[in-house]
């Protein structure tokens, strides 16, 4: 884990704060998502290859039931292999679905409790063994170079393509903008190591992708996702800023109205990955966007445009990187999805994306997401209200010890409280009410005669 932190220096506002700020801006964005604007003519697209046989490496935390769904609405067949456990948690088991159980890691059971729970890939290599294949593998699960091996040498022979979800994090840098899939990628300076923090999460991504296509030599695709938004999004990074602006009044807001921001609705991700595979489309694509610039001011007014009544009185209070650094605003934390326009990530939310729209890459409007996203959050505030209930009770009578975070589980795990937030509009309203300090010319010292 990347030590560079915003409050690692106690002159806030200094120049080598504003550096140590934007260092934590970059660790932060390594683990990233995006969304969209024009869409492809449908006219446009090869006919798509129908009732096709799909095996999914996971399909039941976020991006897995999009993907299910999407694949059900075109009338494919699924194979779902899983440990069995998201699904209940998260409530999003699907029907009409083949169902494999063990674990992405051979040397796991499904259930660590259970000794007699299936171990490893088992239900898949049997199924192989018994004539099964499929037309497709679609791999959402995948982290560490070990696992997607494991899975990926055994279905080699049993499958025609295997797309594998990476993620944009895989790039080396993201100082330079416009950059495409040829830019340079990152490193692991121990390919053993399997930890995944800020610094590995990108570079463990890299190794996964290369197992991949050394399993599938050229019937491999690596879709290589920004920040996935949308309804069913776990992580609140994009939640916030809807859910924020739908209760109206001064909001803050991060940089300035005209800085790009990138990143992709789940719904989209899912349409774009079961193109690739109808279509069979092999290579790598990153799946960003909108395709043409949306900038934070534009998401923001979308936002309130969809809010609801109370939204109507969203006023926007844009607090510049400056005031940020001087504030020990946590970019990721406290300010989701933004990422500064300037030095190390200068580039991150202006990936080019061509390659992908080419092969029927769209985007749904910005309004259309945090619209889902307002209409999804009530039932999951219900949701989380209602397991983290019951995950209370079940540590109290084991008599451990509760997070702190399950005594209030339908808080937002990231962005502003309001508590924080009423903080910086006061010093950004003090900031801008303070008399600028005058500028005296400058003197020149008396010359005397003859000197």
């Amino acid at each position: 884990m990347s030590s560079s932190n915003p409050h690692a220096h106690s002159q806030p506002g200094t120049e080598t704060s504003r550096r140590v700020f934007l260092g934590a801006a970059a660790a932060t964005i390594a683990s990233a998502g995006v969304i969209g604007g024009l869409t492809m003519p449908a006219l446009a697209r090869p006919r798509a290859r129908k009732g096709l046989n799909i095996l999914i490496l996971g399909g039941t935390g976020f991006i897995g039931p999009a993907v299910v769904d999407e694949a059900q609405r075109r009338g494919h067949t699924l194979t779902l292999f899983n440990r069995g456990k998201t699904e209940k948690r998260l409530g999003t088991a699907r029907e009409k679905t083949v169902r494999l159980y063990g674990n992405r890691d051979p040397k796991l059971r499904s259930d660590d409790a259970d000794p007699t729970s299936p171990q490893g890939l088992e239900q898949i290599e049997k199924a192989i063994k018994d004539g099964m294949r499929w037309d497709a593998v679609v791999d959402t699960s995948a982290f560490v170079p070990r696992i997607a091996k494991a899975s990926a040498d055994l279905l080699a022979p049993a499958a025609d393509q295997y797309l594998f979800i990476s993620t944009i994090s895989v790039y080396s840098q993201n100082d330079q903008p416009n950059a495409d899939e040829s830019a340079p990628l990152g490193t692991m300076p121990d390919a053993s190591v399997e930890e995944i923090t800020d610094s590995t999460y990108g570079p463990l991504k890299v190794l996964c992708e290369q197992a991949v296509e050394n399993a599938f030599k050229g019937r491999a695709t690596q879709v290589r996702p920004g920040f996935i938004v949308g309804p069913g999004d776990p992580s609140d990074r994009f939640t916030y800023w809807p859910v924020r602006v739908s209760k109206g009044g001064r909001v803050f807001a991060p940089g300035a109205p005209g800085e790009a921001v990138q990143f992709i609705d789940v719904r989209d991700l899912a349409d774009f990955i079961l193109t690739c595979v109808e279509q069979k489309h092999f290579g790598v694509f990153n799946a960003t966007g909108p395709e043409k610039t949306l900038t934070f001011g534009s998401l923001l007014e979308s936002c309130k445009k969809v809010g609801g009544p109370a939204a109507a009185s969203a006023e926007f209070v844009w607090g510049d990187l400056d005031f940020m650094v001087e504030q020990q605003v946590r970019i990721g934390i406290d300010i989701p999805i933004w990422v500064p326009s300037v030095g190390e990530t200068a580039g991150f939310h202006f990936r080019n994306v061509s390659k992908a729209v080419g092969k029927g890459l769209k985007f749904r409007s910005p309004e259309d997401t945090a619209k889902a996203v307002l209409e999804w959050w009530p039932k999951e505030v219900e949701r989380r209200e209602r397991v983290g209930k019951q995950m209370v009770a079940d540590l109290e009578k084991q008599g451990k010890a509760v997070p702190p975070t399950l005594r209030n589980p339908a808080a937002m795990r990231v962005g502003l409280t309001p508590e924080r937030e009423k903080t910086l509009l006061a010093a950004l309203d003090a900031r801008k009410a303070a008399p600028k300090a005058e500028t005296k010319p400058e003197t020149k010292p008396e010359t005397k005669p003859g000197s």
